[in-house]
């Protein structure tokens, strides 16, 4: 018998016993489904992750003010408010692996462009926060030294403020007041998207932040110039671990922190922690697959029950085969083909079931989902090594019968 004739005997046999088929293939299709469905949700997360690590900028680090200590009661982290733009500098030049280091303070407020106003985020910064941020503009320029000294009423804004205030219209070198501040739009930053915690960091706009000190916050030049926070950029190939550990010891011989004293500051390794993310949206993706991949081992099972039923009932018609010539083999080949043909059909409409699951998830529970042909053919080729693997015992069972036992069967 060759393969083309056995898969004929196969569909014919299955064929005869629609319903048995169906409900036998129902766990093939279920698990093939939920393998699909499960690696395209895990696989959507991991993506976003990997989305947010390129939005935030590789090799990120952030310094933050510590927690203030008022009547012996600790305060949150940030209440403590001593960075200064200095510490930025000294971050920058002394230690070594550190590529740049940006001061940036931050305000919420309401930003109008002739009859249309928006609230959004303030920051007042330098151009090193767009290199360590790996932000490049989609047209205008970067701030430039004069107007970073001289407090100049310049700015640069995010694509969802450009939207909002100007529609389609070309922002460069518009207007706006920023809490009462006019300043010109010298650049429009390119789209960046949301970050880990959901918000739109295109809900932006940029001015230096001397005037950001002096203008928006109504300081005055003799002030000490202080910042919310320094985003550090260390260098390609240098180690993360190396450059946060000279910066702590930096930082503690700036803040005059004593030996054995806890810090006064806080850095955060923003890379490290979205790289946890990865990892652990990674062993999730593992996981459900792993228990979705159970429900093909009980499809599997299931079809070794229902051939072993057909391997009973149809003894005569084995034991009439082997009489007019059928060797072992071919009775060992038609049952095992029609375990995998049983497989494979399974696996196919589990595969339509699966994509249509997909769809539902990132339409209606608005995850972001990733069907890739890999995990296709990881579901497909699995259930049929799981025809192969739970129809051999049958298969091999109907192939050992002795003809005249065969045909004497009742």
């Amino acid at each position: 018998m060759n393969f083309l004739s056995a898969v004929r005997s196969a569909l014919r046999a299955l064929a005869a016993n629609t319903l048995r088929s169906i409900l036998t293939m129902l766990g093939i299709i279920i698990g093939v489904a939920a393998v699909i469905t499960m690696i395209a949700v895990g696989r959507g997360a991991t993506e976003r992750v990997q989305e947010q690590m390129k939005g935030l900028g590789s090799n990120i680090m952030l310094v933050l003010p510590g927690g203030a200590n008022t009547g012996g009661v600790r305060q949150g982290a940030q209440t403590r408010n001593r960075l200064t733009e200095e510490d930025a500098t000294a971050i920058a030049s002394e230690v070594p692996e550190v590529q740049v280091a940006a001061p940036a303070s931050r305000t919420l407020g309401q930003v109008v462009a002739n009859n249309a106003n928006w609230g959004t985020v303030i920051f007042g910064t330098t151009n090193d926060y767009l290199e360590a941020r790996e932000w490049p503009l989609q047209s205008g320029r970067q701030f430039e030294e004069a107007e970073m000294s001289g407090s100049a009423k310049v700015a640069i804004i995010g694509q969802t403020v450009a939207g909002e205030l100007f529609g389609e219209m070309d922002p460069i070198d518009q207007v706006v007041r920023v809490k009462n501040v006019p300043v010109t739009i010298v650049g429009l930053l390119s789209r960046k998207g949301q970050n880990s915690m959901g918000q739109d960091q295109d809900d932006t706009i940029l001015v230096p932040i001397s005037t950001f000190r002096n203008r928006v916050q109504g300081g005055t030049p003799g002030n000490v110039k202080r910042v919310w926070h320094i985003h550090v950029k260390v260098r390609e190939g240098q180690s993360m671990k190396v450059a946060e550990e000279n910066i702590r010891q930096l930082m503690r011989q700036r803040f005059k922190v004593q030996p054995g004293g806890d810090d006064t500051f806080i850095i955060r390794n923003l890379t490290e922690v979205l790289q946890a993310q990865e990892e652990s949206s990674r062993i999730m993706t593992l996981l459900l697959a792993a228990v979705a991949g159970i429900s093909l081992v009980i499809g599997g099972i299931g079809i070794m029950n229902i051939m072993l039923v057909s391997v009973t009932e149809r003894t005569r018609e084995i034991g009439l085969r082997m009489a007019v010539g059928a060797r072992g083999k071919d009775i060992l080949t038609q049952f095992l083909v029609e375990a995998v043909t049983l497989s494979v059909i399974g696996g196919a409409i589990g595969v339509l079931l699966g994509a249509v699951a997909t769809w539902a998830v990132g339409s209606f529970a608005g995850w972001q989902v990733s069907m890739t042909a890999a995990s296709v053919l990881l579901a497909v080729g699995f259930s049929g090594l799981v025809g192969v693997f739970f129809g051999f015992y049958p298969a091999r069972r109907a192939s050992r019968l002795l003809p005249i036992q065969a045909l004497r069967y009742e």
